[in-house]
């Protein structure tokens, strides 16, 4: 059940948002090459997803540390393996990406009490050592540094105006973690003892479905690709139908 997913359009859904990569590796080998530096990536997630997977960068090829297979983005099969050998994590699926294209500018929208103000950085690629399968290897690696350095800007927000502002013409990939809207457990069974936590009623989450949606339109970006993961044990299952017809309806408008 994990590995549930399906295409409909442009559309890619999916349980757990590790399949994001899938869809945009998808489109990659749809793609010309030529242009994806005026790409953006448009992050609609409680999480940065900027955490290093399980990928060995070894001869400057990213080669996955389970099964040893070399991973490459425009070969969706590759990007399969490596997401049902667990190589490649909801935490993790950014990253992959980022190092392949260091040009792309990421776009965070993310409510508080996580988000409370605007973030403005850069990223930088870097590599960390695999204390688990090779303490000899280097995984590859993602952080926010001051907006002077770094290989791609980072813009981390909660205004979804703010989120869109300067993206005309830009090719969008669009990644929508359910957990933006509500994140009631966070992945912890000891949710109840947390405070705050982001957990609002469903007339407050159809708000900002629409706000969401509304702010892409304005945007006026290329909308190439949108991922929508339910995101289990962190967006809660009563919520799903309804909030997932919400988000249907109103991207059927500008897709």
């Amino acid at each position: 059940m994990w590995a549930a997913r399906w295409r409909e359009g442009s559309i890619t859904t999916s349980l757990y948002d590790q399949w994001t990569l899938l869809s945009w590796s998808e489109w990659l080998a749809r793609k010309q090459r030529g242009g994806l530096e005026r790409t953006v990536i448009m992050h609609v997630d409680d999480h940065r997803d900027l955490g290093s997977p399980r990928l060995h960068l070894i001869n400057g090829k990213l080669v996955d540390a389970i099964t040893h297979d070399v991973v490459k983005l425009d070969k969706p099969a590759t990007v399969i393996r490596a997401i049902e050998s667990g190589a490649i994590g909801m935490g993790s699926f950014m990253t992959p990406f980022l190092w392949q294209f260091p040009g792309t500018e990421v776009r965070h929208l993310c409510q508080p009490p996580k988000m409370t103000a605007e973030v403005r950085r850069a990223y930088s690629l870097g590599l960390v050592a695999d204390t688990l399968l090779d303490p000899v290897a280097r995984r590859p690696a993602v952080d926010l540094v001051d907006a002077a350095g770094g290989s791609g800007k980072y813009l981390g927000t909660y205004d979804a105006q703010s989120w869109t502002d300067g993206i005309e013409g830009l090719s969008a990939l669009v990644h929508i973690d359910m957990d933006y809207f509500n994140n009631r457990y966070d992945g912890d069974s000891a949710w109840t003892e947390r405070s705050p936590r982001l957990d609002p009623d469903l007339h407050a989450m159809y708000i900002k479905v629409d706000e969401l949606v509304k702010a892409l339109a304005s945007s006026k970006a290329i909308i190439e690709d949108v991922a929508i993961a339910y995101s289990p044990g962190f967006f809660p299952g009563e919520y799903w139908e309804p909030v997932d017809l919400r988000l249907r309806a109103e991207l059927a408008r500008i897709l």
